[in-house]
C-alpha cells in the first residue's frame, strides 16, 4: 500500500466520479491520501473529505497563487479549520514566481503567517517552491522551522538545493515529474535525498507521470513514480514502498490502511 502525500480530490476535475474513483484507491494499492488545500474554501473543501473518507487526511492553508486573499481573517478561518483531527499539516503554501498570480511581496507575508500557525499549532508545513528556490530557504530558515516540520511538495530542486534541505531535516516529496523525459537534473536531485526524508505524491489531477502524461492524474498511479524512483535510487519497489510509507507516517502522524 502506498501513501499519497499531495492530492487535490476537491478540484472540479473529480466532479463526475470523485466517489466511485475515492472508494476504490484501497483495493488499487492506496492506503492514505493527503488532502491539501489552498485557501479557506478549498480547505474547508478537504477537510469534508477527510470526514467523509476514513484513509483520507487534509492539510489547510493559502497557496501562494491565492496569497492576494491574504489577511488575518483568512488566516483565523485557516486556524479554525485546523482544529479537526483530520488535519495533519498546514499548507500548501510557499512562493511561486512562475505564474506570479499573487505579488511576491505578498507571498512572503502570506507564507510567514502560514509557517507561524503551523508552529503555533505544532504541525508541519507543506511547501509549494516553484522558481523560488532562495527566498522559500531563506524564509523557512529566518522562521526556525526545525527539522521534520517542513516538506517540500513536488520537489524541484537540483541535488545541490536537496544536500542543503536535507541538512535542515527537512522533507521532500516527488511526484509524476520524475518520470518525465526532460527530468534529468530532477533525478539527480533524487538520488541525492537520504532514505529518512523522501515521500511519494502525485499531485493530483495534475502532473500524470508516464506512460499517463496528460491525463488526468490520480493516487493509483503513483506505482510509476515509485518505480521510476526504485531504479534511480539502486533499490526495489518494495523497499521504495516500505521506505516513503513509514516516512509520510511519521511526518503526518498518521497510519496506512492495509489490504
Amino acid at each position: 500500500m502506498f501513501i499519497d502525500t499531495h492530492a487535490h480530490y476537491d478540484d472540479e476535475q473529480f466532479n463526475e466520479d470523485r466517489d466511485a474513483l475515492l472508494l476504490a484507491l484501497p483495493q488499487k494499492g492506496v492506503g492514505a491520501v493527503i488532502n491539501c488545500g489552498q485557501d479557506a474554501e478549498t480547505s474547508a473543501r478537504c477537510v469534508a473529505l477527510a470526514e467523509q473518507y476514513d484513509f483520507v487526511y487534509a492539510t489547510v492553508g493559502i497557496h501562494p497563487h491565492e496569497a492576494k486573499k491574504y489577511c488575518e481573517a483568512e488566516i483565523e478561518k485557516i486556524k479554525a479549520l485546523a482544529a479537526n483531527k483530520k488535519v495533519v499539516a498546514i499548507g500548501e503554501t510557499g512562493l511561486d514566481y512562475h505564474y506570479d498570480f499573487s505579488p511576491r511581496d505578498i507571498q512572503k507575508e502570506n507564507f510567514r503567517a502560514n509557517i507561524r500557525l503551523a508552529s503555533e499549532l505544532g504541525l508541519p508545513v507543506v511547501v509549494h517552491d516553484r522558481e523560488a528556490h532562495q527566498d522559500t530557504f531563506d524564509i523557512l530558515s529566518e522562521e526556525g522551522v526545525p527539522a521534520g516540520k517542513a516538506v517540500y511538495h513536488c520537489f524541484s530542486g537540483s541535488a545541490e538545493y536537496a544536500r542543503m534541505i536535507a541538512k535542515k531535516g527537512w522533507y521532500f516529496s516527488v511526484g509524476g515529474s520524475v518520470t518525465f523525459k526532460n527530468a534529468s537534473k530532477l533525478r539527480e536531485a533524487v538520488a541525492a535525498i537520504p532514505d529518512e526524508l523522501l515521500m511519494l505524491e502525485t499531485d493530483c489531477p495534475y502532473m500524470a507521470p508516464v506512460p499517463l502524461r496528460g491525463t488526468r492524474n490520480n493516487s493509483s498511479n503513483i506505482i510509476h513514480t515509485a518505480g521510476e524512483i526504485a531504479a534511480i535510487r539502486g533499490s526495489d519497489f518494495e523497499s521504495i514502498c516500505e521506505l516513503t510509507n513509514r516516512n509520510a507516517e511519521k511526518f503526518f502522524g498518521i497510519f496506512a490502511q492495509k489490504k
